[in-house]
């Protein structure tokens, strides 16, 4: 097992500062890069696809030097078919080395992936060596505690706290982040600051969390990269981050390096006994041996063929029986930006 990297954005994914951090992680990866970035944060909204493909689209131009294959993961809500549960969409993220959530509702991401066959997936490319890239909301969602920026900044509600995805409880950390940790959109008039809510308003919101809860605060357009390998965090961007313990608060500029350990005491989790389920990893675990030189018969890319000319005239049932045509024949078909794409079973 190999622990992959893992990289906080502040904010300012698509930034000069982002697409920065995004090339310094993609130049560790030796393997054709194959970047899967979800639509669960936004995916409340009517154009979740737009949003993510606005990465998708930036990452494109700023990796073309790796040729990067890049899929869009519409696991965008529970109990539809296009959930966070559907392994027929999520396939792309089993060959994943690259994989990034950003933009959205940090308590719609977390309450949409928590338990899930995604959730899972990302959890196991990680300890097989994949790169995790979270930015804004998707910041938020990752921690042991959630922010409710919008329940408090937009709607009024009172300060509280929700249960976040906790990635960190499987390496002995409680950790929580708070992106745009340095906002200054309001004004003289108004602190922004701490992701919006301001300054009194986070201290009353850490005051409800527990007592050994270690936060990371991250300013706009900058980033930490956690080395979980080597032990060490590198802060880049164009500003810094600022950890705060119990009894202590430390900032760290960008080009700053420091330990691992300045986090909490982190263990490295077991595949299976940290909360993945044991056919999860194998799925995970056998995907890397498929040998991408394996080529879809004749037969499976002429009913692809037909599936496109049924997609192109709106026939979807058509699209739907060519697919389990497909199906059948041992081969899953993932519709992307670029088309349609063959994987083998």
């Amino acid at each position: 097992m190999t622990l992959g990297r893992i990289a906080f954005l502040g904010s300012g994914e698509t930034s000069l500062a982002g697409g920065r951090i995004f090339e310094s992680l993609a130049r560790f990866i030796s393997a054709p890069l194959h970047v899967s970035i979800l639509e669960t944060p936004a995916g409340f909204e009517l154009n979740a696809s737009i949003v993510a493909g606005r990465v998708g689209d930036f990452l494109k131009t700023r990796l073309q030097n790796y040729k990067p294959t890049i899929d869009l993961i519409p696991a965008r809500k529970q109990g539809t078919e296009f959930g966070p549960d559907n392994l027929e969409i999520l396939r792309p993220l089993l060959r994943a080395n690259i994989i990034f959530m950003g933009p959205g509702s940090p308590t719609y991401l977390a309450r949409q992936l928590r338990g899930t066959l995604a959730w899972d997936i990302i959890r196991a490319r990680h300890r097989l060596g994949a790169t995790l890239i979270f930015s804004s909301a998707a910041t938020i969602s990752i921690g042991a505690w959630v922010l409710p920026v919008y329940e408090i900044y937009k709607v009024g509600e009172d300060v509280h706290t929700k249960e976040g995805l906790h990635f960190f409880s499987d390496f002995g950390l409680n950790l929580s982040f708070v992106p745009h940790w340095n906002n200054a959109e309001g004004g003289i008039d108004l602190d922004t600051s701490r992701c919006f809510v301001g300054k009194e308003r986070f201290d009353q919101w850490r005051k409800l969390l527990p007592a050994d809860s270690v936060m990371l605060g991250l300013d706009e357009h900058t980033g930490i990269i956690l080395n979980c390998e080597e032990k060490t965090c590198d802060v880049s961007g164009v500003s810094s981050i600022t950890i705060i313990k119990p009894d202590s608060m430390e900032m760290y500029p960008t080009g700053a390096s420091f330990p691992l350990s300045e986090l909490g005491h982190i263990t490295s989790p077991d595949p299976v006994e940290k909360g993945i389920r044991p056919e999860v990893w194998e799925m995970a675990v056998n995907a890397l041996n498929v040998d991408d030189e394996v080529s879809p018969p004749d037969e499976a890319l002429k009913l692809l063929e037909q599936r496109k000319e049924a997609r192109a005239r709106k026939d979807f049932a058509e699209s739907d029986r060519l697919r389990d045509h497909i199906a059948a024949l041992g081969w899953v078909v993932q519709d992307s930006k670029e088309g349609q794409r063959l994987f083998k079973r």
